[in-house]
C-alpha cells in the first residue's frame, strides 16, 4: 500500500464514520435503549458480567436521571 492508497483508505473510513454519526443522531432514544438492553441481555446469557464496576453504575444512573429531568421526550 502506497501513500495514495493509504489516504484513500482513511478517507473511505472517514466517510463511513460520518454516515454512522448521522444514523446515530437519527436513532430515537427508545431504539438506543432497546439496543443497549439487547446487548446487556446477550452479555448476561454469555456469562459476561462485571463484579465491581467502581461506581460506574452510580454515574450511569445519575446521567439517566439528569437526562430524564432535562431532555425533552
Amino acid at each position: 500500500m502506497d501513500a495514495e492508497e493509504a489516504r484513500a483508505y482513511l478517507k473511505r473510513w472517514q466517510e463511513v464514520e460520518k454516515i454512522q454519526q448521522i444514523e446515530a443522531q437519527n436513532t430515537s432514544f427508545q431504539e438506543r435503549w432497546r439496543q443497549l438492553n439487547a446487548l446487556k441481555l446477550r452479555a448476561l446469557r454469555l456469562g459476561i458480567t462485571r463484579k465491581n464496576d467502581g461506581g460506574e453504575t452510580d454515574v450511569f444512573l445519575l446521567w439517566a436521571k439528569l437526562r430524564k429531568t432535562y431532555v425533552p421526550s
